[in-house]
């Protein structure tokens, strides 16, 4: 029972962490499935519920934007008056559409052909190339008001490219925002701002599974993964985003280029 718990605790830091910080969720949960033991629940239900918890945490950190946009959204529709947080509702809408066009045309192939080690591999190295590039190329002085909709369709262009495991969604969105002149922090706030409709349309569908499969004893662990993936997740957006003001991305590429080759070394030893 205790063991249980242990990796309940190992999974939900995994998952606060790597759903934000640009290091690729797919490539630590390959480790993990090659270190840790199995749980004894509905794994496809615990990750929902794990997920949900990180848009949770992305809706509370930034509640102040979230009731900027309804507010402005109600504002436009119902009073006719353009506002920015409207505007800024519609780069988000646009900017998802594409990963969720593709995410839903393109499930099988993921699930049976892309994920596989060689692929996360190289997805890992060849981003962490392009955060060093994009660091060093990049003009990052913009802020969200600057960005317009062929450019907020363009990142979603490039979140549709985390359906490729290895990529990571928040990198690819960051990396993308920077390309697009906007400063390392707001970068990161849109992509995280892109999270919510994205967990949640990825994985709401399959919330009814919780109802079906998740027994009365389970439902503990389920609490408890869900809170403790809550406070990971928060925790990791508020420091990320205090992070990125600062410095540069450079860590987390050498970061994934340590991780490409953990992963290589386990391929190797199988």
């Amino acid at each position: 029972m205790l063991i249980n718990y242990l990796v309940i605790l190992i999974l939900s830091l995994a998952q606060g962490l790597s759903e934000f910080l640009p290091v690729s969720s797919s490539g630590h949960l390959i480790l993990l499935h090659e270190v840790l033991p199995a749980l004894p629940l509905n794994n496809l239900a615990f990750d929902v519920v794990l997920h949900l918890a990180s848009a949770l945490a992305v809706i509370i950190f930034f509640r102040n934007d979230f009731k900027e946009i309804l507010v402005g959204c109600w504002r436009g529709l119902v009073k006719r008056k353009k506002n920015e947080p409207a505007r800024l509702a519609g780069l988000i809408v646009i900017a998802t559409l594409p990963a969720a066009l593709l995410g839903y045309w393109l499930e099988t192939l993921v699930e049976q052909v892309l994920r596989s080690s060689i692929i996360v591999m190289a997805a890992l190295i060849a981003g962490g190339i392009l955060f060093l590039i994009t660091e060093r190329l990049a003009k990052q002085r913009d802020n969200l008001t600057k960005l317009n909709w062929r450019q907020s369709l363009l990142i979603g262009g490039a979140q549709a490219l985390a359906l490729i495991p290895g990529v990571s969604r928040s990198g690819i969105t960051i990396i993308a925002g920077m390309l697009f002149k906007l400063n390392r922090e707001e970068a990161a706030r849109f992509s995280f701002l892109l999270a919510v409709p994205i967990i949640l349309g990825a994985n709401i569908k399959e919330a009814p599974v919780i109802l079906t499969a998740v027994s009365r004893d389970e439902l503990f662990s389920f609490g408890l993964g869900f809170f403790m993936t809550f406070v990971f997740s928060y925790l990791t957006i508020k420091y990320f985003i205090a992070f990125v003001r600062k410095r540069s991305l450079d860590i987390f590429a050498y970061y994934r280029f340590a991780l490409a080759a953990v992963i290589l070394l386990l391929w190797f030893s199988q």
